[in-house]
């Protein structure tokens, strides 16, 4: 039997069905509109429309009667920090990709148009890598960084190249080898290479969010280069990274398409 079903609530879905149509229209919307949008007759969601009226997730306009989203939602949203959320819905994935490639694994995000590591995870060998919380590396040239601006706009890649003081000094075929690789980056879903930042270090990482969000991230598993083919190729070094990428966003919630 389906799990849904099994354990479905038709009250409350009938809640969130209000809820997710009222969030994908601009203007207000009436009983009857609402009934209509969702397949439903108007009286099958009366009730409900009182409920979430009466504990301030919509408002009902005195003089057309019409629907619209509160704040509530949003203020809940933000109890806690995107940062917290991610941290702490990465934690066991990264503790599993650390132990399952015998590396160590960090979590980073933009900030201010730079890279920050905001968790580490180290490998449960002897001798492994170490990234402080905190640290700040250029976008442009780590693995993570790469992997985050291959789901950035066109227009956000070239304000961060110009605030970065790279545009004068690309030419246009340097430009187009650059959005060609973030192209492949982002159809792969990972990017795999030596680092720019530490001689004899290969790092992986593949993307975690959702992009033209404000909830994105890039997990990422620092190998030493010479350790490579010993126990772990690049083919489950990747596969591992990815796995541990999908574990993160549907602990966030977030289900990839496809």
């Amino acid at each position: 039997m389906n799990r849904t079903a099994k354990y479905s609530a038709p009250a409350l879905d009938k809640g969130l069905d209000i809820l997710e149509h009222l969030s994908d229209n601009v203007a207000p919307l009436s009983q009857a509109e609402i009934a209509t949008g969702l397949g439903r007759s108007p009286n099958e969601i009366y009730r409900v429309l009182v409920g979430l009226e009466a504990r301030g997730y919509i408002l009902r306009d005195e003089s057309s009667g019409k629907y619209r989203l509160s704040l509530k939602l949003y203020t809940l949203s933000h109890t806690h920090s995107p940062i917290e959320q991610l941290t702490q819905a990465a934690q066991l994935p990264m503790m599993e990709l650390a132990e399952t490639v015998g590396q160590s694994c960090h979590l980073s995000v933009p900030y201010e148009g730079k890279l920050m590591v905001v968790s580490q995870v180290k490998s449960p060998e002897p001798v492994s890598l170490s990234i402080s919380e905190g640290t700040l590396f250029p976008l442009f040239s780590t693995t993570s960084g790469r992997v985050l601006l291959a789901h950035y706009s066109e227009e956000q890649l070239e304000k961060l190249l110009i605030d970065a003081g790279q545009e004068p000094h690309l030419s246009a075929e340097q430009k187009q080898q650059l959005l060609a690789e973030l192209e492949t980056i982002r159809r792969d879903r990972y990017h795999f290479a030596p680092s720019d930042i530490t001689m004899g270090v290969t790092d992986c990482a593949a993307f975690v969010g959702m992009a033209g969000s404000g909830l994105t991230a890039a997990v990422a598993a620092s190998s030493l280069t010479s350790t490579l083919g010993r126990h772990h190729d690049r083919d489950s070094i990747a596969a591992a990274v990815l796995n541990t990428a999908d574990k993160i966003n549907q602990r966030l919630g977030i289900h990839r398409a496809g």
